[in-house]
């Protein structure tokens, strides 16, 4: 038995959990999406297409990416 380095619980297989594993996967997926949208979107071209919602959204990324950088 060991103890998982993602959860912290005991692993019966020796090994991480695998849903853990995935679930840190994905979450590194997530901060790499999250950090390529804005360019991906091009906001800075035409923002008059996008809703209020969509608008306010990708501010709060952009924001949230320029702290972490």
């Amino acid at each position: 038995m060991k103890i998982c380095s993602i959860c912290h619980k005991i692993s019966g297989s020796g090994q991480d959990h695998l849903d853990c594993v995935q679930k840190r996967r994905v979450e590194l997926e997530d901060e790499d999406f999250k950090s390529k949208i804005t360019e991906n979107l091009q906001l800075s071209k035409d923002t008059r297409d996008l809703g209020v919602e969509v608008k306010a959204i990708m501010e709060h990324l952009a924001r949230e990416k320029e702290k972490n950088e």
